[in-house]
């Protein structure tokens, strides 16, 4: 099996490297998956995130460099990411160090124990946080879920894993961060499909230090909410119709996996 990491960047020199470092510490370590891609998709970076990815990066296995000219957001450096993948798992990791490499045994876990297709990192599952940042997240899951159908604690998380086959045949057509919420509209349109959550860690950073989300983009995320949840038809979700997807989930249920290499949290201990 292979496993798929996408790590969309924007400005990111400050934190690039580290995470890059405990992404691939930590995969090393899971040893149910042969093989292993890092896909990194610059979005139109300023500083010198380009230098440090061409200089360290570039053309390095298990890296895959994707660079942008222009900041074309969030939503679109993940499809170039998904687009390239090959994985037969695929996980979004924001180059932040918001979220820890270190939660991907909890996150991969109920790929194998429970069949999962979807399994979301949250970070309000077994914590209570009251910070406005916090609040907002909420706020916008409840709503998400009134529309879609689903009983999810955290709909914006960034810590998102898929089978590779699901996630590779999702229209994507955000720019920004409103490819959250467009995403879980999307997969809600898929009948009998569960979104798996497991808690993660999570350290958020400030503006000053870098934090791009802003309340403005809540605002857009309400929109996004209630167009693809109302709105987006099934053929501007999937590029296949829904029986072809559910023919891909009955071949992916025929892959077997002996008990003791499912993930765990020995086997990936954090990285430096």
């Amino acid at each position: 099996m292979k496993l798929s990491i996408i790590v969309p960047v924007f400005n990111e020199e400050a934190t690039l490297e580290k995470c890059l470092g405990r992404v691939e510490s930590i995969i090393s370590k899971i040893t149910v998956f042969k093989e292993f891609e890092i896909i990194v998709v610059d979005d139109g970076s300023s500083d010198n995130t380009k230098l440090i990815l061409h200089n360290n990066y570039e053309n390095k296995a298990p890296y895959l460099v994707k660079l942008s000219k222009t900041h074309i957001g969030k939503g679109q450096a993940l499809k170039k990411g998904i687009q390239a993948s090959t994985g037969d798992v695929v996980i979004f990791q924001d180059a932040d160090l918001e979220y820890s490499p270190a939660d991907y045994a909890k996150l991969l876990t109920p790929f194998f124990k429970k069949k999962a297709k979807v399994v979301y990192g949250s970070r309000f599952l077994d914590r209570e946080t009251k910070d406005l940042h916090a609040l907002g997240n909420k706020i916008l899951t409840v709503f998400s879920n009134l529309l879609s159908g689903t009983k999810l604690t955290d709909m914006e998380t960034g810590l998102k894993s898929f089978r590779g086959p699901l996630i590779r045949e999702m229209i994507i057509q955000s720019s920004g961060f409103s490819v959250e919420p467009e995403i879980t509209a999307k997969l809600a349109k898929v009948t009998g499909l569960k979104i798996h959550e497991v808690p993660i860690s999570y350290s958020p950073r400030t503006h000053d230090e870098g934090k791009k989300i802003k309340w403005i983009d809540g605002a857009y995320a309400i929109g996004a909410i209630l167009y693809y949840n109302i709105m987006a038809r099934w053929d501007t979700s999937f590029k296949i119709t829904l029986p072809e997807l559910k023919a891909k989930f009955k071949k992916d249920k025929k892959k077997k996996v002996p008990k003791k290499q499912k993930p765990s949290e020995e086997q990936t201990p954090e990285g430096s």
